[in-house]
């Protein structure tokens, strides 16, 4: 497999797993470090785009949802209590968006808030890049 198609799919593994489809990336990249399929560099910036630009997908949904449908709210109520955290905390708390079930509706609820996209993608950026460098400094390379 070329080192091209193993870093856009890092990044496929990356986006889909922070989209509000199921899927984790962690295994994928775990892998992909184990067996040196590409440089330690790329697989952890493939994994940090793909990821970040699947947070950012979700920042999306609930934008459109607030301008579509204003004044209907959002009714899961994972999504209601992250908007009331989006809402007390502002953009920061986008650094937790790398967590399991806690971090997708974030970043919905940051849409729907009006978090400003800048602000967004930097905290959604920084906590799923960190996220990554702790994993690159866990697994051990082949």
């Amino acid at each position: 497999m070329s080192e091209a198609a193993v870093l856009w799919g890092i990044f496929g593994s990356g986006f889909l797993a922070a989209t509000l489809l199921p899927g984790g990336s962690e295994a994928t990249l775990a892998y992909a470090l184990n067996q040196s399929l590409a440089p330690v560099t790329a697989l952890w910036a493939a994994a940090t785009l793909g990821n970040t630009l699947g947070g950012l997908s979700s920042w999306v949904i609930g934008w459109w949802l607030n301008r579509r449908f204003p004044g209907h709210g959002l009714h899961r109520p994972e999504h209601r209590r992250a908007l009331q955290r989006i809402q007390r905390y502002g953009s920061p708390l986008l650094l937790l968006s790398w967590l399991p079930l806690v971090g997708d509706p974030l970043c919905v609820a940051a849409g729907w808030a009006g978090i400003r996209l800048a602000p967004a993608t930097l905290f959604i950026a920084l906590g799923k890049g960190a996220r990554y460098a702790l994993l690159v400094a866990a697994v051990p390379t082949g």
